[in-house]
């Protein structure tokens, strides 16, 4: 089982996204997905966490996910005030919402980091929602590129699925650009030159 925490701010649609990918991977034929909001409904631009879970299985957990798997953040600013390290896990994926390069994070530990600017990628096709970039669903082609276990097509899918044809349109071509753009910084190139040399 696979466990994704999404991290954003109230308004950003951290639940929706959870939501679609959960319908992305039913379709892909995963025999159990599961979303949530971890938390409550928060007050606009607050902290807020929401989450999905996929298996190749049927999901009897319900408790929150403590330690996930992946953590996509639509807003870098979080990483400074939510201990988003702190719930991934080791090895696991960080996906974050920025115009600055993997190791400009200034990421520590065993984690594959991955960044893409998806405010940008919104902005560029002129994705706005209450006078906001939209950032929710390009984060799900960062997600797709970091990870593998969805493809585009069925993200294409579970949008159409919860959301009107033109607006599904609309949001997938902003999911293929952050597909594209994502830039990965694998935890093999971070401890890379770091290791004792092998003994021959």
């Amino acid at each position: 089982m696979k466990e994704i925490l999404w991290h954003g701010r109230g308004g950003q649609g951290v639940v929706l996204a959870a939501q679609i990918l959960a319908e992305a991977a039913y379709i892909q034929g995963y025999g159990g997905v599961m979303s949530a909001p971890t938390f409550g409904p928060e007050r606009r631009g607050a902290p807020v966490v929401a989450s999905t879970r996929i298996s190749r299985e049927a999901i009897r957990t319900v408790a929150q996910i403590e330690k996930g798997d992946v953590a996509v953040v639509l807003d870098a600013s979080l990483l400074g005030i939510v201990d988003i390290l702190g719930r991934l896990k080791e090895g696991g994926a960080l996906i974050v919402n920025t115009p600055l390069p993997p190791e400009a994070l200034g990421i520590d530990g065993s984690y594959d980091v991955a960044t893409v600017n998806a405010t940008d990628i919104a902005v560029s096709n002129r994705l706005i929602l209450g006078g906001l970039p939209v950032v929710n669903t390009p984060m799900l082609g960062a997600f797709s590129r970091v990870t593998g276990l969805v493809t585009l097509e069925n993200i294409e899918k579970g949008l159409k699925r919860k959301m009107p044809a033109d607006a599904a349109r609309t949001n997938f071509a902003v999911v293929q650009s952050a597909c594209e753009q994502t830039v990965i910084q694998p935890k093999e190139e971070k401890t890379h030159g770091t290791e004792e040399p092998e003994e021959r």
